[in-house]
């Protein structure tokens, strides 16, 4: 259905793909908003930011591809809105326990930031370069390889490693 869409721009085939997705997407949202007409909201805009991403991007994996799509646009928003009192790290419904960064209630949003930007920049560089492109870019595993060369039981072992480091860093940054 992903192809028919790509080829022909038909909503329908669109919205058919995107249906059994919705409930998951809604959850989500819902659980970064605690709002439900936020989370209805986010979950129409995804849809409309689907139109177009999908006839430029090469998705292989669309559950995957989606929820780092849905979960990108909720962080962007609660960004603006400089709501954010956590930084998701996570794959959720798909692979592993999340990864939040608490707000003890001192750093602010900026700060938080820096400091998983500075932990990103200890990793080792095949795991940076994973974390970046799968919860930055939004690649699947197959992309990652594609891109980096490397094996995709190495991306994934990349992303989990290095996911696993950067908690560790976060945590450590937390209590100093």
């Amino acid at each position: 259905m992903l192809t028919a869409y790509r080829k022909s721009g038909d909503l329908q085939l669109l919205g058919e793909l995107y249906e059994p997705y919705m409930p998951l997407i809604y959850g989500l949202c819902l659980k970064y908003f605690k709002d439900e007409v936020q989370a209805e909201d986010a979950v129409m805009h995804i849809f409309e930011q689907l139109i177009s991403k999908l006839r430029i991007h090469e998705v292989t994996n669309f559950k995957s591809w989606l929820y780092t799509l849905a979960r990108n646009h909720c962080l962007m928003e609660m960004r603006v809105a400089g709501k954010q009192s956590q930084i998701p790290i996570d794959n959720g419904f798909m692979e592993n326990e999340p990864f939040l960064h608490p707000d003890n209630g001192e750093k602010g949003l900026e700060e938080q930031l820096n400091a998983m930007e500075q932990c990103l920049e200890k990793l080792n560089e095949e795991q940076q370069r994973c974390i970046r492109l799968f919860y930055l870019d939004g690649k699947c595993y197959k992309e990652i390889a594609d891109i980096t060369g490397y094996e995709p039981g190495k991306v994934k072992s990349y992303i989990q490693n290095g996911k696993r480091n950067l908690k560790i860093c976060m945590e450590s940054t937390t209590d100093d």
